[in-house]
Formats: C-alpha cells, structure tokens, sequence
C-alpha cells in the first residue's frame, strides 16, 4: 500500500506525500535551469529524460480562443499560461430554456459543476440567478448534473474495466471559493449545489474508489459538508482558507493535500519557504497520516526558491518517520 493511501486513511505512512507541479510559463522561462532542479530531486519527481520539449503546450494554454464542448470560449493572451472564459453560451435567462448538454464525452475539467456554471451564465449573472433564485437556476444546474453523472459512470467504468482496485482515487476540481469568502453563502451552496457533489460523488464512493477534490479559494464553511457528500482528500489553498483554519475544520477528519502559499513563493527568501514548509507540517501532519504537501510554481517564481522547496519538501515529508 502506497503512503498516499495509507495517510489518506490514517494507517500510519512511512513519508508525508510531497509532489511539485510546475507550470508550463516555468519551463518555458528557465528551460535547461528548471531541468538541472528536477534532476537533483529524483524523490518528487521522478527519474527524469535528459531530452524535454521545454516549448510543449496543449489546450488552452495555448495563445488564441479555444471552444469547448459546451461552446464556452475560452481566451488566453499569454501561451504558457491558463486562459479564462470571454464567451457565455447563454448569457441570458431565456437562452438557458435552449441549453442541452454536449453529445460528446469530454470528461469532466477542473470546473465542472460550479465554475461550469459561472462558464455558461458568466459571473455577474449567475450571482444575480443565485439572488433571485428564477427557475432557469435549477434548470441550468440539473442539465450539468446531468452530463457530469455520465461522465463519472464512464470513468468508473474505465476503471472497473481495467481492473482498478479499491483505494484507487478520481480526480476532480472546481473552485468554489474567492481569496476571502464564499460567492454565494453557505446556505445557497447547500441548497443548489451540496446535492450535486452529493449525487457525482455518492456514484464513485459507491463503486469502492475514492474521491480526491481540489478547490481555490476560501472554503473553510463547506469543508465538513464536502466530506458528508464523501470527499477523502481535499486540496485546499492555504492561504485563501488559514492554516489554523485548516487545522480545526480537518485535521483527524478528512486527508489534506495542502497547497502550500503560490503567492508567497515569488516574494520570499529559501528561509522563508523552509520555515512555511515546517510550520503546515508541525500543525496539520501527524504519525497516523492526513496530510500531503502540494507546492506549485510558475514563471515568477525565482529558481533558488524552487530550489529551497523541493529541499524542504524531502527535508520534512520524513517528519513523523520512526527510527
């Protein structure tokens, strides 16, 4: 049994779970540098090619407009980096009276359930819908359920059909949180959105596989109802949610893949980031598991900070080690 599994089910991990993801801008920007990083640190990432297409992007990080399945238009400015959604599909009420959802599989994106949303309404106006509570609203979010409770079947079935065991994790992600708050309250989320997450993830606990989350933004007034609708690990934002906050709301109660402070990582000294490293291990781990590490870097993060991270990740993922 692997240690991400044994501290997701609190069975006493050898190591903390560290990983390191690096954007496509990093590579990108430092090239060969960033390279000569990940060599060095074969316990995060791996043994490593000498050969690498620092230049590879797909998708929407990709400069230009991309359409996808739902006809939202996604833009980007800066290849590299993400892109963010300029087209609604349906922009108005009446127009959500024409939606169906797509025919093709296209999986289910970071951005399934709620973001989806906020892709098809934009923004200004699904906050006005969660407002006035029209019933285009629950029209709108029973068609993406919908589509999203096909597509979790077909990924379970996937599984199933390549002979997955139990304990395996499905991936899913969607931001519900702003830097400080919820956008809509906690009330509103639990009536429109709570049965929804219940639903998708009710089909992947019941299939014996385990659900990992990951959301931005503060989420700290939902976290206890994500685990009730069976979410097993969570990948929250530390600084956008508080690590005492984190600490209260689940430490003992559902496993933490802690993104460590992106928005420090830039500004900081490698003491700096030692220390903060040090500090989510002390108050969220313990020897019975609960807690990985997550540690993300773009192109304005300084190369001796990425250094300083992968050195404090392999530095305390042996915290709570015995002997």
């Amino acid at each position: 049994m692997s240690d991400r599994i044994k501290s997701m089910k609190f069975e006493g991990p050898e190591y903390i779970p560290v990983s390191v993801g690096i954007l496509p801008s990093a590579w990108m920007k430092h090239r060969e540098a960033l390279h000569a990083i990940v060599r060095r640190h074969p316990v995060i990432f791996g043994q490593q090619n000498t050969d690498r297409d620092y230049d590879a992007v797909g998708g929407t990080y990709v400069a230009g407009e991309h359409v996808d399945a739902w006809g939202c238009v996604w833009s980007n400015v800066h290849t590299g980096r993400e892109a963010i959604v300029t087209g609604h599909p349906v922009p108005t009420r009446e127009a959500i009276h024409t939606l169906t959802m797509p025919t093709e599989d296209a999986g289910l994106p970071h951005g399934f359930m709620y973001l989806r949303l906020a892709d098809l309404r934009g923004f200004e106006e699904l906050m006005i819908d969660f407002a006035e509570e029209p019933p285009e609203l629950q029209q709108m979010i029973d068609i993406v359920l919908e589509y999203n409770l096909r597509q979790t079947r077909l990924r379970i079935a996937k599984l199933q059909a390549d002979g997955a065991e139990p304990g395996r994790w499905l991936y899913f992600g969607d931001d519900l949180g702003t830097q400080k708050a919820l956008p809509i309250s906690p009330a509103a989320w639990r009536k429109y959105l709570k049965p929804c997450y219940q639903a998708i993830y009710g089909l992947v606990r019941l299939a014996g596989y385990s659900v990992y989350m990951h959301s931005d933004g503060h989420i700290i007034p939902i976290i206890p109802d994500l685990i009730e609708c069976g979410v097993q690990v969570i990948n929250p934002q530390i600084r956008a949610n508080g690590l005492n906050n984190l600490v209260t709301t689940c430490k003992g109660k559902v496993c933490v893949n802690l993104d460590l402070d992106r928005q420090l990582f830039p500004f900081c000294t490698p003491a700096d980031i030692d220390a903060h490293i040090r500090e989510a291990v002390e108050a969220l781990g313990s020897p019975e598991g609960g807690l990985w590490l997550l540690a993300e870097v773009d192109d304005g993060v300084p190369l001796e900070n990425v250094e300083a991270i992968c050195v404090a990740l392999e530095k305390y993922r042996g915290f709570f080690r015995k002997g």
